[in-house]
């Protein structure tokens, strides 16, 4: 292919997606950008790449826009059990280990492929785990599959893929998780749909680990392909995050074009006949239910912000101390430790029960355990007390999609909208560790993409 847009407007366009996208484009990979620009041209509604360049560098774009180069600029290439001995590490090695330890203490695992595309990933991973728990029905499984494509992720949710993508599927496998179509292209059953759950995040620029993106207290995370899409030091700071988002024990699985000490120091790591991971550093935690304070270590409390005095019993009081319980069972819960979380967070409900936060947090925590009836009520009764809290729908509309509820679902994704409009694009949101309302709205527009 011959280049067309000058060297200049080059790096113009890769420091522009980089801002906008997190997507780095250094001069070696040009020709791939180009290639990518051209693919959008006639979507953008121009006809020349030039000039779609000059436009994309001058222009601030619409959430449609910022699709339409997400979806010409990432890979979308990918199938089943794509690097066979991945997944034989994961069946024979890290999933046995977490099953053992897990079994009579709580029986859950949690596993996020970030950078999911059309899905074929985190189907195989719900595939390896089908075939490992004969009772997988009484286990709380979490595979959480995230992309910055919602064209992907449309698809992904879809489940329904041609031949091509079984290239690396056994038949055996094909025809036990799989129904033929007319078409001839074969659908993803029941069972593992319901097992995973689909959602955009941009691992650029997005909070995590944050229990309103779920993406805490990962047993594995799955990262490949998606880091090479970084300028290196951006990549470091997704490789510290994703450590954060795992429990003690925790494993990484990397593209190997992507492994590199300099990128994850934080992490362990392991070799195995072709197959090299990342481990974090500690024991995995069997997570069994535990004694709010144990007699020989009491958790400290997170310390009340600095501000004037207040009288006692008085409503500033109340609420400084309110906060600090709150905080404290919202860093229990990030770190996994839902059992300790969940008693702290009713403790802080017992002694202010008209505090909205407090219902809206344990309903989170119940919904991560699988308590969803309880975890309803619970929403709602943050919803009751304040009406107006954004990050309370968001989470209610997710649980129902949860449950397939789509329209109930529906109905909280449009309140979290219209409260979302108005406010500052850059207003953090409160309980939402961080999330600004502008992004928060792009998120909820990506869900309401995503079929149900």
């Amino acid at each position: 292919m011959i280049a067309t847009i000058p060297g200049n407007l080059m790096q113009q366009l890769s420091l522009c997606l980089d801002a906008e996208l997190g997507l780095h484009f250094p001069r070696s990979r040009w020709m791939d950008l180009e290639r990518g620009i051209r693919a959008a041209t006639q979507e953008l509604g121009f006809e020349d790449p030039a000039e779609c360049a000059e436009w994309l560098v001058s222009t601030r774009l619409t959430k449609q826009q910022l699709e339409t180069l997400a979806a010409h600029l990432t890979i979308g290439e990918t199938y089943f059990f794509r690097d066979p001995a991945m997944f034989d590490f994961l069946a024979t090695h890290v999933l046995p280990e977490l099953i053992r330890a897990r079994r009579d203490t709580g029986r859950h695992i949690r596993i996020w492929s970030a950078g999911c595309c059309t899905g074929e990933e985190p189907y195989s991973i719900a595939m390896t785990l089908a075939r490992l728990l004969p009772d997988i029905a009484d286990w709380r499984i979490t595979i959480l599959a995230t992309d910055v494509n919602p064209r992907f992720l449309k698809k992904a949710a879809e489940g329904r893929y041609g031949a091509w993508s079984f290239r690396g599927a056994s038949e055996p496998a094909r025809a036990r998780y799989f129904h033929r179509m007319q078409d001839d292209t074969s659908e993803i059953s029941l069972q593992l749909r319901r097992m995973v759950t689909f959602a955009a995040l941009n691992l650029a620029e997005d909070v995590y680990p944050s229990l309103i993106t779920n993406t805490n207290a990962m047993d594995v995370i799955f990262c490949r392909n998606v880091l090479m899409y970084f300028s290196r030091a951006h990549a470091r700071k997704v490789a510290a995050k994703l450590h954060a988002s795992l429990m003690d024990g925790g494993w990484l699985f990397p593209s190997p074009a992507e492994v590199s000490m300099d990128v994850f120091p934080q992490f362990e790591m392991v070799r195995e006949p072709g197959v090299l991971v990342f481990r974090k550093h500690g024991t995995p935690p069997a997570h069994p239910p535990a004694p709010l304070r144990p007699p020989e270590i009491a958790p400290a409390r997170i310390p009340a912000p600095k501000r004037a005095t207040v009288a006692p019993g008085s409503k500033a009081e109340e609420k400084i101390a309110s906060s600090a319980d709150i905080g404290l069972a919202r860093r229990l819960a990030n770190e996994g430790r839902l059992d300790e979380a969940l008693a702290e967070c009713e403790r802080a409900i017992s002694a202010h029960r008209l505090l909205a936060a407090g219902h809206y947090l344990r309903g989170v925590i119940l919904q991560e355990r699988g308590a969803l009836a309880e975890a309803r009520v619970a929403l709602r009764r943050a919803l009751f007390l304040d009406p107006d809290f954004i990050v309370a729908h968001f989470s209610l509309g997710n649980l129902l999609r949860q449950q397939g509820r789509a329209t109930d679902a529906a109905r909280s994704f449009e309140n979290a909208r219209e409260l979302l409009q108005r406010c500052a694009p850059d207003a953090e949101l409160p309980e939402s560790d961080g999330v600004t309302a502008g992004r928060l709205l792009a998120m909820v527009e990506s869900i309401e993409d995503v079929p149900v």
